[in-house]
């Protein structure tokens, strides 16, 4: 039987209108309106690649107007001209000035969006198991312990974000990866007794109405599930939609939802996506954590290191700290991966560790939690741990945080040092060596 739990909020919020733009709508934004004609063309064009989407609350409340076109939440959420290449951007801009339909439009955008590596590290090669001799769409399982799981109703977000790695799940069904199946889930994780997490992603899972995340969820609960210890729900509503846990129609019903995983045994891990301090500055969104940490839940923080947003290294160690105050614990940097606008967004290797040891250092034991600079690669998460001169030769410091084989975990490895490498594609052993010890056996699965 549902259990009732009423978390209220500590002070009353005013339920706002969710009010959300697209690329179609972008001429109505009237923030835009005090931009320059021509970046208003560049948005345009870039929106026809990747998708676009912002709401209210991140235009009205995160967005510092007066530094735009440098605010870092503007830079976050609205297309940038250096997302493209030229060739691409001019061929886009070449077409939109005809006046163009919208087949015309979308058959170009196709073209250029199969050059930009949509589903990268093998992640529908490797990553999609079977069940019953049949592929399970919807389901990924790289790592042993954990299953990831794409529910089809959050295959979108509150507002998207300019760098993500899953920029494809939002562009047409070509290109998107999920499920409606909730048997299906259950039925591969009874199947599969080593696995240990579940982690709900997307899109964003708490787009979702509550009574649908249940269909997935509450059967966790029962004793056929115990080896299910950990349930992970990643999301970015908590500072682009804070009002999902305040005020929403189901809010109550989400932390309610939420609360009995807990109180059933479940670690559940809220896996919360920030990119810069800025997120953290409004009141809702300091309101939405306190009443999520009351449910026993956890929140995780995590973000890529990007280009033209978040490269100030004070700046990361000042959100780890606000992060801690906040009761949150700070997880993962990431590097930004080799998909997408990954030009815009890149830095080189060196410049990631240079960065994360900067911030590292200013943060206390207890905000050390952090991890990273990490690639999530083909083979596994591979942190990048320093730049180091051994027997006289320059070179990376490697291991596998994660990986698709367990043995590989926590072995160091070494790749020369290159200074213009953005990726563990761009890397070569160190010593001599023909291949990293890891490859010929990756290769092989």
């Amino acid at each position: 039987m549902q259990q009732t739990v009423q978390i209220q909020p500590a002070e009353t919020f005013v339920p706002p209108r969710f009010t959300v733009y697209q690329h179609r709508q972008i001429d109505k934004i009237e923030a835009l309106h005090q931009l320059p004609e021509h970046m208003r063309f560049e948005m345009k064009v870039v929106a026809s690649v990747f998708p676009f989407r912002v709401n209210n609350f991140v235009i009205e409340e995160l967005i510092d107007w007066d530094k735009v076109p440098n605010d870092p939440v503007f830079q976050l959420t609205f297309p940038q001209r250096g997302m493209l290449d030229d060739e691409s951007y001019e061929q886009m801009a070449a077409l939109h000035r005809t006046d163009p339909t919208a087949e015309q439009v979308m058959e170009l955008a196709q073209q250029i969006r199969n050059k930009l590596n949509p589903h990268p590290a093998g992640q529908m090669e490797k990553n999609v198991p079977e069940l019953d001799g049949e592929r399970v769409e919807g389901i990924q399982h790289k790592y042993k312990e954990t299953v990831l799981f794409f529910p089809a109703q959050g295959q979108y977000c509150h507002s998207y974000c300019t760098f993500c790695f899953r920029w494809a799940q939002f562009v047409g069904k070509a290109t998107r990866f999920n499920n409606n199946d909730a048997d299906l889930l259950h039925n591969y994780l009874r199947e599969h007794k080593e696995v240990t997490d579940l982690l709900v992603t997307g899109g964003d899972p708490m787009v979702m109405r509550t009574v649908k995340l249940r269909g997935y969820l509450e059967k966790l609960k029962d004793p056929e599930f115990d080896h299910i210890r950990t349930i992970r729900i990643g999301t970015k509503s908590l500072t682009f939609w804070p009002f999902r846990y305040l005020t929403d129609p189901d809010a109550q019903d989400l932390l309610a939802l939420i609360k009995e995983l807990v109180d059933a045994g479940k670690h559940v891990s809220i896996m919360a996506h920030i990119n810069h301090k800025q997120e953290l500055r409004t009141a809702a969104t300091r309101e939405a954590i306190a009443l999520l940490r009351k449910t026993g839940a956890q929140i995780r923080t995590q973000a890529p290191l990007l280009n033209n947003i978040n490269t100030d290294p004070n700046m990361w160690a000042e959100m780890w700290k606000e992060q801690t105050q906040l009761g949150m614990i700070p997880y993962y940097m990431f590097i930004e991966r080799d998909t997408g606008a990954k030009r815009y967004f890149e830095l080189p290797l060196y410049k990631t560790w240079e960065t994360f040891r900067e911030a590292y250092k200013q943060v206390s034991g207890v905000s050390r939690t952090v991890r990273g600079p990490s690639m999530s690669a083909g083979p596994g998460k591979v942190e990048v741990s320093g730049v180091s001169e051994i027997a006289g030769e320059k070179v990376f410091v490697l291991r596998f945080i994660q990986a698709r084989n367990p043995e590989w975990v926590q072995r160091p490895f070494f790749a020369k040092y290159d200074e213009n490498a953005t990726w563990l594609n761009d890397l070569k052993p160190a010593f001599g060596e023909e291949k990293f010890f890891w490859e010929d056996e990756y290769n092989a699965m």
